[in-house]
């Protein structure tokens, strides 16, 4: 029997497809450090843009905003609400001498959440609830608020709310609604004698705002004007939106990791900043 070979260009081109093409060399040591930095150094960039362009995570240190806001309250600030100033970008951009705002196509309206730096306290965050604008008069007499010399309407929503501020110490809650409709609730740590709850009037400067926490006698606020006072519009970071995780930290330490699942607040997170 006998057989017969192709040639010519068809022949030489099954040759090279069947040759196939050289087997890739694996990535050295050097050259695989080397990617994983450069993906790295992306996830960081992408990330940093975003936190300065869009949105900041925010904690809640303190029970300054109690009922609402808690302790362990992980929330997110939207930027670009009121546009942008360096109290937006990030340290050491914090200490930039540059100011006013860009891209501003709103101001804050009163009943807003916000999150300011506060230049009385090394430029630390501070989240507090817009009551003044610009031009207003804010007051507090016998615990209630008086805005532009009338009072803000003010009902009781519990007469004792076990352990509000600290473990044995109840406290009252009532809930404020102001001339544009915002509705929240306030409570009273020591009812309405409180060191904050008279005091003189406050004419709130042109491009400043009012700032105070919804618990009432355990916060340090405009109304404390040494620490705090009037807040610039240009210190103002952004407004928070919504929660995205809780957690009580007063029921799980770092040493105790079985309990962790116990204390996040399952019910609290995605729920709307109000």
């Amino acid at each position: 029997m006998s057989t017969s070979e192709e040639t010519g260009p068809a022949a030489d081109k099954a040759a090279e497809k069947g040759a196939g093409k050289p087997a890739e060399q694996p990535m050295t040591a050097a050259e695989e450090a080397w990617d994983l930095a450069k993906t790295v150094v992306f996830a960081v960039a992408i990330a940093l843009v975003l936190r300065i362009i869009i949105f900041q995570p925010f904690n809640i240190p303190s029970g300054s905003m109690k009922p609402n806001l808690l302790v362990g309250d992980f929330l997110v600030v939207s930027k670009p609400t009121f546009g942008y100033s360096k109290a937006s970008l990030v340290y050491p951009l914090t200490r930039l001498p540059v100011d006013g705002r860009v891209l501003s196509f709103a101001e804050p309206k009163r009943g807003d959440i916000v999150v300011f730096k506060n230049r009385k306290d090394g430029n630390k965050d501070y989240i507090k609830r817009v009551i003044g604008l610009p031009g207003d008069q804010v007051q507090m007499l016998g615990g209630r608020l008086h805005i532009n010399g009338q009072p803000v309407k003010k009902e009781l929503v519990a007469a004792q709310v076990s352990d509000a501020c600290g473990p044995g110490y109840g406290a009252p809650e009532y809930r404020e609604t102001l001339d544009n409709g915002v509705s929240y609730v306030v409570q009273e740590c020591a009812g309405d004698e409180g060191p904050l709850d008279n005091t003189s009037p406050y004419q709130v400067p042109a491009d400043h705002y009012f700032m105070m926490g919804d618990n009432r006698d355990q916060s340090q606020d405009s109304r404390v004007i040494s620490q705090v006072g009037y807040v610039h519009k240009d210190a103002v970071v952004g407004r928070a939106e919504r929660l995205f995780f809780s957690v009580d930290g007063q029921d799980s330490k770092l040493w105790t990791p079985w309990k962790w699942p116990f204390a996040i607040r399952y019910g609290r997170i995605f729920d709307p900043v109000k």
